[in-house]
């Protein structure tokens, strides 16, 4: 009898210890929070940095200086439970938290949601990598997200605050596609939007002008013919719309000859960048499926830019997707990987040094110790 009675209290405590553990679990997924973050890598020791916040996956950092202070603009990732395919449908989405910090390395503020997928009144699904920007008193927060019909566009939500929360226009920006929007101001007060992402962001599909809903799922390119562009149009003075055509970014060589399509060392993939250095223009970007972060330099933010070097190696994870600032002086870049997560569509953001030599070449960063 007395075993009957351990046996019925030991299934008991055992299915209230199940459940439990099941609620503790279901509560993680459904805040998108990693559950014990740190413990989900092994070794911290071989980073180059560490993740500068672990309560939420971030990726695509883009970050600003406002008012002396660093604010980061990135995905938020989310497991929603999708396959992953090369259109990059298991990178869902949902909205954005904006981060701020006073100093590098120093704490990092999570400002909570700042625009949700469900008050984009034109939005279908995905909220990828956004960008901000500043001008007469609003910040301009510019995302790519698909419309209704599964269609990669660029919205610009405002706020009258860095961290919002911000509220979305009605529409996309006119003649706006793709992906991955980058929106540098020169010194002269006028702005300029870098966007474009092949394989899943969809720019190959655009290569005739219009949108074939038919085309190459990836590059859809020839080997020997120009890589496709990225693109660059000169912002509107309201900043909500494009002033102008939309143009190629060329990126060359030495020669001046164009990259082409079969070169995936140098040519571009997505997550483009503008920094101005000394009087020269740095357009940076990530090669995709060979995993660099490069760099080519231009006199003026049109372009054409000569093809320097690739300035960070691969990160652990396949996507690498950065934003270089200079803050007090010196220059930093923020970047994502995997370490918290081990997982391509759960990231983390980081940040470390980025040095320019003399010469205006960027110092080559790895992010890893002792590798």
């Amino acid at each position: 009898m007395q075993l009957n009675k351990w046996n019925k209290t030991h299934q008991k405590n055992s299915r209230l210890l199940l459940l439990l553990t099941l609620l503790v679990t279901i509560a993680a997924i459904s805040t998108c929070q990693p559950a014990n973050a740190q413990s989900l890598t092994t070794d911290t020791g071989k980073y180059l940095s560490q993740p500068i916040i672990s309560t939420i996956y971030t990726a695509d950092p883009s970050a600003h200086v406002f008012d002396g202070k660093i604010y980061i603009y990135p995905s938020h990732d989310i497991d929603a439970g999708i396959p992953e395919n090369d259109n990059g449908d298991h990178f869902a989405m949902r909205d954005y938290h904006i981060l701020s910090m006073d100093s590098i390395n120093g704490k990092v503020t999570d400002n909570g949601i700042a625009l949700d997928i469900k008050d984009i009144p034109w939005a279908g699904r995905q909220l990828w990598a956004p960008d901000a920007a500043y001008k007469n008193g609003t910040y301009y927060l510019y995302f790519p997200v698909k419309d209704k019909n599964d269609i990669f566009r660029i919205g610009v939500a405002t706020s009258p605050l860095p961290a919002g929360p911000f509220k979305a226009e009605k529409t996309p920006i006119e003649c706006s596609f793709s992906i991955d929007p980058a929106v540098f101001t020169d010194d002269d007060g006028n702005a300029y939007m870098y966007f474009g992402g092949i394989w899943g962001g969809q720019l190959q599909k655009w290569a005739t002008g219009k949108y074939d809903a038919n085309g190459s799922k990836t590059d859809l390119q020839k080997d020997d013919e120009p890589a496709l562009s990225c693109k660059v149009v000169k912002m509107s003075k309201d900043m909500l719309h494009f002033d102008g055509p939309v143009k190629d970014v060329l990126i060359v060589d030495k020669d001046g000859k164009p990259l082409l399509g079969k070169d995936h060392d140098r040519r571009f993939f997505e997550g483009s960048w503008m920094h101005r250095y000394n009087g020269k223009y740095y357009f940076s970007y990530s090669t995709g499926d060979t995993h660099l972060l490069a760099y080519a330099i231009g006199d003026n933010p049109f372009g054409p830019f000569v093809y320097r070097g690739v300035f960070m190696k691969p990160v652990q994870g396949w996507t690498t997707h950065h934003s270089i600032v200079e803050f007090k002086g010196k220059w930093y870049i923020f970047y994502h990987d995997t370490q918290l997560s081990d997982k391509t569509h759960l990231r983390n953001v980081k940040v470390t040094e980025l040095k320019h030599n003399a010469d205006g070449s960027i110092q080559l960063i790895d992010p890893f110790k002792n590798k």
